[in-house]
């Protein structure tokens, strides 16, 4: 009997330990894991929105689906203009003299190809839509469309817009379902706030994101 006590105030007392050590040690390794997939993130959202910045550039909206714009990245070529003040002398009819007249002059010099200029020899960009996880084999959720603002008075105009966005439950699918649960209810200056990673706005005129600028200065 004493024996068989001693046994089982052996594994009770491992029991705890293992417990106490994993309510320190759980979430220390949760927000290690969850910091390095939001970076992975975040660093693709970066290059979708440069994407996106050049696409309204050059078709004067935003793409509202992955294969229009991995196809512009293939195919879309930038002009490339320069553009210098120049004046001239007109005669004015009212005062009948010559006037001195100020315009700005745009040359077209030639085009280069968007995919040379963004992403040079990084090829990455064709896998774009996709969440870069290991094990997640699902994509972001991408959207544009016009909005209409008003200018505080009377005369409203349309601006467009984009969204792209993934739920951190697909980010961190693999985690601790408690800790997931806080973290879906974050509201914090350092930290990415609600369920989900989101780029743009479909409300709001935004081309930010919705993480901390300490995403922003990572490399990684």
């Amino acid at each position: 009997m004493k024996i068989a006590l001693q046994a089982f105030l052996w594994i009770l007392s491992i029991f705890f330990s293992y417990q106490i050590y994993n309510s320190i040690m759980g979430p220390i390794d949760f927000n290690k894991v969850r910091d390095q997939r939001y970076a992975k993130v975040i660093n693709r959202l970066k290059e979708i929105r440069k994407a996106q910045i050049a696409f309204k550039d050059v078709n004067g909206k935003y793409s509202k689906s992955f294969d229009t714009l991995i196809k512009f990245i293939d195919e879309g070529f930038f002009t490339l203009i320069e553009k210098r003040d120049s004046s001239y002398l007109q005669y004015d009819r009212t005062y009948r003299i010559d006037m001195l007249k100020e315009v700005v002059v745009i040359d077209t010099l030639g085009t280069v190809n968007v995919k040379d200029s963004l992403f040079k020899y990084n090829n990455d960009y064709v896998n774009m839509a996709k969440i870069p996880i290991d094990g997640v084999e699902a994509q972001f959720s991408i959207d544009a469309d016009k909005i209409e603002k008003n200018s505080g008075g009377t005369i409203s105009y349309y601006v467009d817009v984009f969204e792209v966005k993934v739920s951190k439950t697909i980010i961190l699918y693999d985690q601790n379902k408690d800790l997931l649960k806080q973290e879906n209810e974050t509201i914090s200056v350092d930290g990415v706030n609600g369920p989900d990673i989101i780029l743009g706005s479909m409300i709001n005129v935004s081309i930010n994101g919705n993480w901390p600028t300490i995403f922003d200065a990572s490399k990684n």
